[in-house]
């Protein structure tokens, strides 16, 4: 049963689901001088329900010490935060500037900071703005 379909199947007729860029992290690379850079997939396109976090998630990032604009966004797949096992970063998604993307979202790029709910085929996570 596909659970995260049939509850989208309500919540996209009052907020529909928008186009996004997901970029999975692969890790990092090291310079010679110590630098580390983040590194990613090629982005793949998924359709991801935004929507403002609630007040028992809020406290929670609250008590992590993760602050700024956050969002949760659901989605189909299995995407991440920080993976420390295999020294990935947080996951990114990326949203372009067309018409069908909220104006708030428009031209923006989220990174993963923490996995509210992860499902076989669905995941909910808490998604922070980052600086463009």
């Amino acid at each position: 049963m596909n659970l995260r379909g049939i509850a989208n199947s309500v919540t996209s007729a009052i907020n529909p689901n928008t186009a996004a860029q997901l970029s999975r992290s692969t890790g990092y690379d090291t310079t010679p001088s110590g630098k580390r850079t983040p590194m990613y997939a090629a982005p793949v396109t998924a359709q991801v329900q935004v929507q403002a976090l609630s007040a028992p998630q809020l406290q929670h990032l609250d008590s992590l010490n993760i602050t700024g604009v956050l969002r949760s966004a659901r989605l189909n797949g299995d995407w991440r935060s920080v993976y420390r096992p295999d020294s990935q970063g947080g996951d990114l998604i990326a949203f372009g500037g067309t018409p069908d993307v909220p104006v708030s979202l428009q031209n923006t790029t989220w990174l993963v900071v923490q996995v509210l709910e992860t499902w076989p085929d669905w995941c909910s996570l808490a998604i922070q703005l980052q600086k463009a």
